[in-house]
């Protein structure tokens, strides 16, 4: 998928109570894998708005409308992009959960109705148990989700071959190559220096950009 653009946000670091309240990678607090346990996720909503910052961030860079974008994410990153890609204001190309689940849902609101979700899940997955994501599959869609396709795997809380071979397929399915949508770069030659060493910094070129005279203003 040359045509796509990668975005690869980090989970903040904070104590999660399940992990005896150390601190790891989360983008929200897990107190058991019950669905109980699964009603209030503190610190949901502040991952929700930096994933919605990150979009329209993008959206005002660049200018790609928001059904040019995408949520993804495995676990809990698939639980926030569900949480957050069906609230927005906006509508998206699609979501792709990868044994996830719907996450706070007493807080949730379905938004966008028409937005399709393809949903991969290990039938043996210990972690987040098949229940959770039928169930998630059977409220989404009484609440009136168009789209929600969900497909099983024989693996545990991990990836597959085959899974992954499907969501590339959803992805180019939902996002095809578009001219019309194509991001366009401003020449270097018009940059600012702020803005150059903005670019240079973004492409990963930073360390290979030293001893490159400064242009002037």
């Amino acid at each position: 998928l040359p045509h796509v653009k990668f975005i690869l946000p980090t989970a903040p670091t904070q104590p999660v109570t399940m992990n005896m309240g150390m601190p790891m990678p989360s983008w929200y607090d897990i107190t058991g894998l019950d669905e109980r346990s699964n009603e209030n996720c503190k610190g949901i909503e502040e991952s929700r708005a930096r994933v919605e910052g990150i979009l329209k961030a993008e959206h005002k860079a660049t200018g790609l409308p928001y059904n040019r974008m995408l949520l993804a994410g495995f676990s809990q990153g698939g639980a926030l992009s569900l949480f957050t890609g069906l609230q927005l204001a906006e509508s998206l190309a699609g979501i792709v959960v990868l044994s996830g689940y719907l996450p706070a849902a007493k807080k949730f609101e379905l938004k966008q109705k028409k937005v399709p979700v393809l949903h991969g899940h290990g039938s043996m997955d210990p972690m987040v148990q098949m229940s959770m994501a039928t169930k998630t599959q059977a409220l989404l869609s009484e609440a009136g989700l168009e789209s929600y396709n969900l497909k099983t795997y024989p693996m545990q809380h991990t990836l597959c071959p085959e899974e992954l071979r499907d969501m590339m397929q959803f992805v180019a399915q939902v996002l095809p190559s578009d001219d019309s949508c194509r991001i366009k770069l401003k020449d270097p030659k018009e940059m600012s220096v702020k803005e150059l060493k903005a670019a240079i910094k973004n492409a990963g070129l930073g360390s290979k950009a030293v001893g490159l005279m400064e242009k002037s203003e």
